[in-house]
């Protein structure tokens, strides 16, 4: 009642509880008169009474309770009365407008920095791996480490048989200097036929429009001389003579304690100077395609785009030039120089009516290089013809470790390039996952595929729309093995190794000539003069 007349609790109450003890009071008055004036009558007056007295006990206990009540309504009003006031104040003031735009831009900004400093950290820890990986292979061959070079590498033609032999006659106590000796001859001359052989074979082979007629190169590339002459290749002037492994620092260590991770081969030694790959990047980049057929019909679904390094006479591998890069931050130059190029050989594909793609794998450095996966962006907005031409693989590990702002480029990209996920070492995919942040291809290699979790990668992979690619295939043997897996796509040497790119293809498109100008018209012959006897003549 306090609460919606805005008066005290205990006024009507009192009146009505007076009121009442008015009329009691009357009441016993009137009985009292009648219990004089009868008997009877008095008795059932004082039964009355009593009752009255009893109600009137009652009245008086209930009015005190009201009274209690009445205080705390009261107070719980008083209480009410100051909230209100309070809510009515914190209405009447200006109401500040919320600075969305200004809170996005704040926590795109915070995100683009935590992703920048866990890109530092990223590189900071594959830098502090690399100088572990150099030291303990320094301190397990401090030989091989002083001598990079032996004198066979450098004037294999200075070296021959003969004089080998010759020189481990005289001295039959001192095993390690002929075994030296012997290494340049055994290595350098060996492999030559085989690698002429080979490019012989790789100038003459079809390169669908890509690869040249007839490579001008007349030397084999140095890294399959390498790997041609591994079996006889000795440990250069090792300390220890009488080791049972001699170790080339040349070649990647075959005996590691840790396994080899697949599709990742470890870097093998750099058989060149840093300066010479580092110049190298800018000046003797090349690239080469190799293309990925579908199973069993085995046509070319899209092709990949491998980076090779031409220093001198030799062609380097990632695998000999991307631990030098890494070490001196130069993997981002090297994947927009390759960009560039498969922006080349897509305009190419497109202007002869092919619907091709080219895909480029990237290297885990890129993807934290601020901006780099907008600018990708904005290249796709520059050429358009691009889209649908062109498919970016990174690598198994990125894709574990994106944040927010990597994410969000690569949803924007996924509608106008392809996605792949790359240098697949764990079989455990979450399949669901890439899908949803755009991922269309996986690069798996041969051996996890026919392992015993093969079978139900491609089950997952298929599931969520993800097309897998078997990689590494180089025995016609295994094809058959990925067809009853229902494998989609393959690629591997087995179908086509990689070719190079003609420089014509990478260049700019030369502008068109301007029209040769057309000759006048033939103007009409002027007139004769002729005589004037000639006129008279004709006129007779």
């Amino acid at each position: 009642m306090a609460l919606i007349t805005g008066r005290r609790a205990g006024g009507s109450s009192v009146s009505r509880v007076a009121l009442s003890l008015s009329f009691l009071a009357a009441g016993g008055l009137c009985l009292a008169v009648a219990f004089l004036s009868a008997p009877l009558l008095g008795a059932v007056a004082g039964t009355a009474l009593a009752a009255a007295l009893l109600g009137g006990v009652a009245t008086a206990l209930a009015m005190r309770r009201a009274g209690r009540l009445a205080r705390q309504v009261e107070k719980m009003s008083g209480e009410i009365d100051l909230l209100s006031r309070r809510l009515v104040t914190l209405e009447q003031r200006e109401t500040p407008a919320a600075p969305a735009a200004d809170l996005e831009s704040g926590l795109s900004e915070v995100t683009a920095e935590i992703g920048l400093l866990g890109g530092i950290v990223r590189e900071l820890a594959m830098a502090v791996a690399v100088q572990d990986e150099d030291l303990t292979r320094l301190k397990a061959g401090p030989a091989a480490a002083v001598q990079p070079a032996a004198p066979a590498f450098v004037q294999p033609p200075q070296a021959p048989v003969p004089q080998a032999h010759t020189a481990q006659a005289p001295v039959p106590q001192a095993p390690v200097p002929p075994v030296h000796v012997q290494a340049a001859p055994a290595y350098a001359p060996a492999p030559r036929p085989a690698a002429q052989s080979e490019m012989r074979g790789y100038a003459a082979a079809p390169s669908a429009g890509f690869a040249p007629a007839a490579p001008a190169q007349p030397a084999a590339p140095s890294w399959l001389a390498e790997l041609a002459a591994t079996p006889v290749a000795p440990a250069p002037a090792a300390p220890i003579p009488a080791a049972p492994a001699p170790a080339d620092s040349i070649l990647p260590r075959e005996a590691a304690p840790a396994p080899r991770r697949p599709f990742v081969p470890e870097p093998a030694a750099e058989t060149h100077s840093e300066a010479e790959i580092l110049a190298a990047l800018a000046q003797g980049l090349e690239v080469h395609l190799q293309p990925v057929v579908s199973l069993p019909q085995r046509k070319v679904a899209f092709y990949e785009a491998l980076a090779r390094l031409r220093v001198g006479e030799a062609l380097l591998s990632p695998a000999e030039f991307l631990r030098v890069l890494e070490r001196h931050g130069r993997t981002t130059e090297l994947d927009r120089l390759m960009l560039a190029r498969v922006t080349a050989i897509g305009q190419h594909l497109a202007s002869r009516g092919s619907e091709t793609p080219v895909a480029y794998a990237l290297s885990p450095g890129s993807l934290f290089e601020p901006g780099f996966l907008r600018a990708v962006g904005r290249l796709i907005d520059l050429h358009p013809e691009l889209a649908g031409r062109m498919i970016l693989a990174l690598p198994q590990r990125s894709w574990r470790s994106l944040d927010a702002e990597q994410a969000s480029a690569l949803r924007s990209l996924r509608e106008r390039i392809g996605l792949a996920v790359d240098r697949v070492a764990d079989p455990r995919l979450d399949a669901a996952a890439l899908a949803s942040l755009g991922a269309s291809y996986a690069k798996v290699g041969l051996d996890t595929l026919l392992g015993e979790h093969g079978a139900a990668l491609a089950v997952s992979l298929a599931r969520s729309g993800i097309r897998l690619v078997a990689e590494g295939v180089e025995r016609e043997t295994d094809v058959p093995d990925l067809i009853d897996l229902d494998l989609p796509l393959a690629q591997g040497a087995v179908f086509s190794p990689p070719r190079v790119v003609r420089p014509e293809v990478l260049s700019p498109p030369a502008p068109e000539p301007a029209p040769e100008p057309q000759p006048p018209a033939d103007d009409p012959p002027p007139p004769v003069r002729r005589a004037f006897r000639d006129t008279l003549r004709r006129a007779v």
